[in-house]
């Protein structure tokens, strides 16, 4: 068989769930700090967007005791997720109270976001809704990261990546576009990846 495991679209769902990860996308975040090396031991992040809980579970696990781990979304995490050290906040992360209630346990050394929006089908649509998730997570990381914080968001492709990166480019020492092997080969979502908050 000349297919690689990479390309059966169950591989990466299969390790999450027999390492006890809740989804696949918990290797992109494994996959950008390799390369990056966004996560520092002792440190405090900000995962928006987070259930079902895959990248939260990641940083609680590869976080110092010390750490502290914010999680937010719309929707509960699964209920495996768990830790000391995280504090979940469900609401909208564009609302002001939620947003009060976040800063108030910030600032961060790491703001991630793996927010999709709920998708039509429709690529202008949703990309258009994937650009509004973007913008409102580097508000977080402009309000509430510390200097030399890192940032990671999702953005869908034919988004406007190049006005995105710009900003970044404003904000960090450095930023780019990458997208982990661990994305679905059809799938049109790519990351943008911000180091060294200035």
């Amino acid at each position: 068989m000349a297919a690689n495991s990479y390309e059966k679209p169950d591989y990466w769902s299969q390790k999450a769930f027999s390492e006890g990860y809740p989804a696949r996308s918990v290797y992109k975040l494994k996959e950008m700090d390799e390369k990056f090396g966004m996560l520092k031991k002792s440190c405090n992040v900000l995962d928006l967007g987070a259930a079902p809980g895959s990248w939260t579970t990641f940083l609680l696990r590869n976080l110092g005791s010390e750490s502290k781990v914010v999680s937010c979304d719309l929707n509960p995490l699964s209920k495996s997720v768990r830790g000391e050290n995280l504090t979940f906040i469900q609401g909208d992360l564009n609302d002001a109270a939620i947003r009060k209630q976040i800063k108030a346990l910030g600032p961060f050394d790491l703001v991630v976001c793996d927010a999709a929006p709920l998708t039509t089908g429709n690529r202008i649509v949703d990309t258009a809704r994937s650009e509004q998730l973007v913008e409102m997570a580097i508000w977080y990381a402009e309000t509430m990261l510390k200097q030399g914080g890192n940032f990671c968001v999702k953005i869908f492709q034919n988004g406007d990546q190049q006005k995105f990166l710009r900003k970044l480019r404003e904000l960090f020492s450095s930023a780019k576009g990458f997208k982990p092997e661990a994305c679905r080969s059809e799938s049109f979502e790519t990351f943008l990846v911000g180091i060294s908050r200035k």
